[in-house]
């Protein structure tokens, strides 16, 4: 089949690489596109640069051929990342390059990779001159979901996103690990992230300690605390754990498959922006979500369980969305019955076959 479109004519590329390095919701928005490509042009090999820990989430995608690594290193040591990639990257040539990412690094490996197209965002959204690193432009849109605006480079490219799959999938020792897990609980579960890598991001702890002690006493499922090893985490998660007057089962920890298992197991996760939320829409796993600092409609759980959303972004209720993740009070204006409403509905419309108490 050969695809004609403003930025690709003649036969279907046969190598693609796509420059994608983090963060984990990032590369979760990464997998439908890949998909796609793969469904235009089977026959194509896709390559995907990307970071260890977004890696560990996605290794042995059907739709993935095979991954460069890039290890994050900071300082002098982040020149010698740079090299490893280009060594990996200098015995290949590939038809297109998909430039995904608008950051100096993302910039400068999409300039060391030979590819005939390098395929980027327009001008205006291409951050730190990542424009200088390609060859082809997406156009200018107007702000949208981050999901479309990877499809962008699609629609350039001619290839249809629909249907609109992840294919993020768990293995059978994963199955198994997790069946042992919430075996053990006895009651369905309520998975929480309570940190993002960002503090202004995050939910107060009280508020967390108050939240799961509802859940436990209005609808009887078991709050489980999922997420990273960040100390940012583990002190909140701490807190949680010490002012909540209700058994929480705390399952922090460094492994992501592990994260995506305990999503996929519970009836429904409760998290800020960040990347878990990501995860569970990308498995159909209905999410809670709190948004105070960044817009929802621009990061949250993509075309489902929006009506789930807690929103503290807009500046009031029936006004326009600011342009630009001003608002200092944000996740201040969360309240607990806001969420607790959104747990409930979660739970009538999205978990069909529970009831609450």
């Amino acid at each position: 089949m050969t695809t004609t479109a403003p930025g690709w004519s003649g036969e279907p590329p046969r190598d693609i690489c796509i420059v994608m390095l983090s963060a984990i919701g990032d590369a979760v928005h990464v997998l439908p596109v890949a998909n796609a490509l793969k469904r235009a042009w089977p026959e194509c090999r896709i390559t995907w640069v990307i970071q260890p820990a977004a890696h560990a989430l996605v290794a042995g995608h059907p739709a993935v051929d095979a991954f460069v690594l890039f290890q994050r290193r900071r300082g002098l040591a982040a020149l010698g990342s740079l090299r490893e990639v280009a060594a990996n990257l200098r015995p290949r040539r590939f038809d297109l390059l998909l430039g995904l990412q608008v950051y100096l690094k993302a910039g400068l490996i999409t300039g060391l990779a030979r590819a005939r197209v390098k395929l980027g965002f327009d001008r205006r959204r291409a951050r730190d001159a990542q424009w200088l690193f390609t060859n082809a432009r997406i156009p200018a849109r107007a702000p949208q979901h981050v999901q479309d605006q990877y499809f962008e480079f699609l629609d350039f490219l001619g290839v249809d996103p629909r249907p609109v799959t992840w294919g993020l999938t768990l293995t059978r020792p994963e199955r198994e690990a997790q069946a042992a897990f919430f075996r053990e609980l006895g009651a369905p579960a309520c998975a929480l992230v309570v940190a993002t890598s960002r503090a202004d991001k995050n939910w107060a702890p009280d508020r967390y300690a108050r939240l799961v002690e509802e859940i436990v006493e209005r609808h009887a499922l078991v709050p489980v605390l999922v997420g990273g090893p960040s100390d940012s985490e583990r002190e909140i998660a701490n807190r949680v754990l010490t002012d909540a007057r209700v058994p929480v089962v705390d399952a922090l920890g460094p492994d992501i498959r592990r994260l995506l298992w305990l999503i996929d197991g519970s009836a429904l996760l409760v998290t800020p922006d960040t990347g878990p939320l990501h995860i569970a829409r990308a498995i159909d796993k209905p999410v809670v979500s709190l948004f105070g600092r960044t817009n929802p409609k621009r990061s949250g759980p993509y075309r489902k369980f929006e009506d789930l959303v807690v929103d503290g972004y807009a500046n009031w209720p029936g006004e326009d969305y600011p342009p630009a993740p001003v608002p200092r009070d944000g996740m201040r204006r969360i309240s607990v019955e806001a969420v607790l409403e959104k747990v409930a509905l979660a739970l009538e419309r999205h978990v069909p076959r529970r009831r609450s108490r």
